[in-house]
């Protein structure tokens, strides 16, 4: 697997190891060793460490992406160029089957740097001939996640601002790397698309989302939703502040003011390979529990 030092990453491999299986897992800093693990040094740039990932494998999952970059050079050189580098070691070394996490952006390529890179990423795995299998999740949420952890704070507080009026679609990171690992399975269906979620029939408001959040920690939180201008704005500021270290860009502004990030229920997973089994109202609360018991919030 690639990504398996990231948020998805490492609970995947807690998930692949808990299931019998082993994994080589690829890495660009020295890992503390771990049972049924082997860490492979390299990078997504590196084909000789991709030939050693992929070597012996009866499947390849790739999680490892590019989700903030100052312009589209990095984003074309870690989601595109990343993946297409995985794709060839895949085919060198005979590994058929692919299992590929892209985002639900992909599905808006002209909104975003971000999704065009992801929409040519799945572009690739889908004209690579291997026995594929593309992931869209939509917002991942979960012990470990840094993206939401500000939302955490902010609902604890008891003062949320949220993007514009708009829906999400939420999944536990313990649910997707179940579903990460039964598509891995060889005998598991390929040639398919699937955005995955909660079964929460469609998804969520803003508006609802900040409630949960905040009913985690018992509070009566304030809701405001920013005009897609002051997102823009507060982007802007961002960027002239921190430079290429900006956390809030004008890409990730449009990817957060787009009213629309729900799953589409025709790709939903059969049923027969995988089911959410994390409530999201349980799953948001333990998440809290947990920052908290680390000193995160």
């Amino acid at each position: 697997m690639t990504g398996a030092t990231g948020f998805v990453g490492t609970r995947l491999i807690d998930q692949v190891v808990a299931s019998g299986h082993s994994a080589h897992a690829l890495t660009r800093r020295e890992q503390a060793c771990r049972e049924d693990v082997t860490w492979i040094s390299g990078s997504l740039e590196d084909s000789g460490s991709l030939d050693r990932l992929c070597a012996g494998a009866d499947a390849i999952v790739h999680v490892a992406g590019v989700i903030n970059a100052p312009d589209m050079a990095g984003f074309e050189a870690g989601n595109v160029g990343g993946t297409a580098n995985v794709v060839e070691a895949a085919k060198r070394n005979a590994v058929r089957r692919f299992v590929h996490v892209s985002s639900l952006a992909a599905r808006e390529p002209r909104l975003s740097q971000y999704g065009a890179s992801k929409a040519r990423s799945e572009h690739l795995v889908r004209a690579s001939g291997l026995d594929w299998v593309i992931v869209r999740p939509p917002a991942v949420y979960g012990p470990g996640d840094r993206e939401t952890l500000e939302l955490f704070r902010m609902a604890k507080r008891g003062l949320m601002l949220m993007p514009p009026e708009g829906k999400l679609s939420l999944i536990h990171v313990d649910d997707l790397a179940r579903l990460l690992v039964a598509l891995a399975d060889p005998a598991a269906p390929a040639q398919m698309l699937i955005e995955p979620d909660d079964a929460h029939p469609g998804g969520y408001t803003h508006r609802q989302f900040a409630s949960l959040l905040a009913s985690a920690f018992g509070t009566n939180a304030k809701i405001f939703s920013a005009p897609s201008a002051v997102v823009r704005a507060a982007a802007r500021l961002d960027r002239l502040v921190r430079g290429r270290n900006a956390k809030l860009t004008p890409d990730r502004a449009s990817y957060f003011c787009h009213p629309d990030w729900v799953v589409s229920p025709e790709l939903a997973a059969p049923k027969s390979v995988w089911s959410p089994r994390i409530a999201t109202r349980v799953g948001i609360r333990d998440t809290a529990r947990w920052y908290e018991a680390i000193g995160w919030l």
